[in-house]
């Protein structure tokens, strides 16, 4: 039996639902864009995200916000993390500062580091997500989960940099050295970024059909590129100068020995420090409560000794009301072990370990003739003892008494830093390197008989190590631990600097930034305009996609403009398609309003999407 009309319609209506649903499936299948929203707004289903139809902006005014304050929050995060990558340097200090007040050993310094970097990378994330949205063609939804997020990343960041900022201020000056060697990398990482996000920024400039809001985003962006490009302009350092021109490396004098590799003030410290090619040895004295000058750097014993376990009430008092047996009662370097403040200790092999354990306080002579056995420099701070000790008023006789009769160390190898009594001290032995801790005019330094500068590296100048260089003036910077920082010093001209890590930076053939002028600005000219280039040809690609001409002579021309053209063209299709199949069928009876209401339905599902 054949079947009937009604019933041969009804099959091809069936097959044309189906043909248009396979298609609209088509469109639906976009796992990238899913993804993207998923993450971004929790809309992993298709209905529950659209496209920005062109004219339209890409999201509603509270995104809009939510955009504004992802980019505020990045900046923010971004700010903390490259100061406290850049504080690397003064991380140790920062750790005994926090067991100060704590009273318990951490590294706080890495913590601190590892919530930076985790923030950074949850709002760099999302900013990437939007900017993806974004490209595609999404309208922005931020979910509000996100939302919570990113108003507590703001206020974590904001908090710690206030905070740090209080404790730490001179570590914004480390900031802005540390701009003097990676500012060119940094321009170039900007103006690729700025490159990348032309892409987006283009997309959406030739959809937009308000001519005050395409200036208004063409305007933002350019200023900030072109910002960008003239960044180098106003950028100074060092490491740029002309071949031929760089200076020996600074000597390396080692900050309490080698704390890194031993017990700080310790002989096992020092011993490591002349191994691994220290020209020099820094140190502290504290004068015992019966006049024996040793090395001790805090006022307390607590942080260095084992004074909880030897004499556990008396923790807090002060090192010099010690008497020197009872000094000589504690251990110098079971903590070093235990504590492992640079996270060095597992490195040392069973033999050094069984050395740093049972270390002990050593004496200023003891110190004196160690730096006389190698010939190396030394340079140490004095703390005066409180009132009411025996050597309150003759601390520094005590001192000069085993500098010059106790010890066999030539008074030439002596950087003489404290500055009470300088010229008394001047006169009993003028060959003492008289060194003054701070900065002041060329004749003020003369009349002391200033011979060495030992400042922070903070105050790091080229220009002043040159001028006082020009007179005989020594310059050494402390303390100095990272190779960047070793670097900048290296090329601003010092002659020496306290370190850490001598092993570390004795290994440096050159300065890790070191270019000539002309390389500098052939880079920069470069990199601008290949970055320039890129813009152009996005901006022109996208302003031809608009246009809806042809990309090559065999292509065939579109006569509607935008991205949505291929999408309208294929969902003509199912009008054509449904008309071929049943037009046999159909041709004898009247019209289906249903066919209609399947076209119009498909129409609608377009326009949404």
């Amino acid at each position: 039996m054949g079947r009937s009309p009604s019933s041969l319609s009804t099959l091809k209506l069936g097959k044309l639902k189906v043909v248009r649903r396979q298609l609209l499936q088509h469109y639906q299948h976009q796992p990238c864009v899913s993804c993207l929203a998923g993450l971004y707004g929790c809309q992993w289903k298709r209905y529950q995200r659209a496209r920005a139809q062109p004219g339209e902006c890409c999201c509603s005014k509270l995104e809009c916000g939510s955009v504004g304050l992802i980019l505020v929050t990045f900046c923010m995060t971004l700010v903390l993390l490259y100061f406290w990558s850049e504080a690397k340097n003064d991380y140790n200090d920062f750790d005994w500062l926090t067991f100060g007040a704590l009273g318990f050993w951490f590294p706080w310094s890495l913590v601190v580091l590892a919530i930076a970097a985790v923030l950074f990378a949850y709002i760099a994330t999302l900013l990437v997500l939007a900017v993806c949205l974004l490209t595609k063609g999404q309208r922005l939804h931020l979910h509000w989960g996100h939302k919570l997020g990113i108003l507590l990343t703001l206020s974590i960041s904001i908090s710690a940099t206030v905070v740090l900022s209080d404790l730490w201020r001179q570590e914004w000056t480390t900031l802005l050295l540390s701009l003097q060697v990676t500012a060119p990398y940094l321009h170039m990482g900007g103006v690729t970024l700025m490159t990348l996000l032309s892409w987006p920024v283009a997309f959406h400039f030739f959809r937009m059909n308000k001519r005050v809001r395409q200036a208004m985003i063409l305007a933002l962006y350019l200023a900030i590129l072109f910002a960008l490009y003239l960044v180098p302009l106003g950028m100074y350092s060092p490491c740029i100068k002309e071949q031929g021109t760089l200076r020996p490396p600074p000597a390396l004098i080692g900050h309490r020995g080698a704390p890194m590799l031993a017990p700080e003030n310790t002989q096992m410290s020092f011993q490591k420090a002349v191994e691994a090619g220290g020209e020099g040895l820094e140190t502290d004295v504290v004068i015992s409560y019966d006049g024996v000058p040793f090395l001790m750097h805090d006022t307390t014993l607590r942080r260095t000794t084992n004074i909880q376990e030897v004499f556990p009430n008396r923790t807090s008092s002060l090192a010099s009301m010690f008497t020197w047996s009872e000094v000589q009662q504690l251990n110098a370097g079971s903590w070093f072990l235990s504590r492992d403040p640079f996270g060095t200790a597992s490195s040392l092999d069973l033999d050094d370990q069984a050395r740093a354990r049972n270390q002990s306080i050593p004496t200023l002579r003891d110190f004196l003739d160690l730096a006389a056995d190698h010939g190396t420099l030394v340079i140490f701070d004095l703390q005066r003892p409180p009132k009411g000790h025996p050597y309150h008023d003759t601390w520094i006789n005590r001192t000069l008494e085993v500098v010059l009769n106790e010890s066999y160390i030539h008074s030439s190898q002596v950087l003489w830093l404290p500055s009470e009594e300088r010229q008394l001290v001047h006169e009993l032995d003028p060959e003492l390197q008289q060194t003054s801790g701070s900065w002041a005019s060329l004749d003020e330094l003369q009349e002391d008989n200033i011979v060495n500068l030992n400042l922070h590296y903070s105050s790091m100048s080229q220009e002043q190590i040159h001028k006082y260089a020009s007179v005989n003036i020594s310059t050494n910077l402390y303390v100095v631990t990272q190779p960047w920082l070793y670097s900048l010093a290296w090329c601003a001209g010092a002659q020496s600097v306290t370190s850490n890590a001598v092993h570390v930076l004795k290994a440096l053939q050159r300065p890790l930034f070191l270019m000539t002028p002309k390389r500098y600005i052939l880079m920069w000219t470069l990199t601008d305009a290949a970055s320039a280039a890129l813009i152009l040809l996005v901006f022109v690609f996208h302003w031809w996609q608009d246009r809806g001409l042809p990309f090559w002579s065999d292509s065939r021309q579109t006569n509607e403009k935008g991205p949505y053209s291929k999408f309208r063209t294929e969902l003509s299709d199912v009008w054509s398609v449904s008309s071929v199949s049943v037009r046999g069928d159909l041709r004898s009876q009247p019209a289906t309003p249903n066919l209609a209401t399947i076209a119009e339905e498909a129409t609608v599902r377009a326009s949404r999407q």
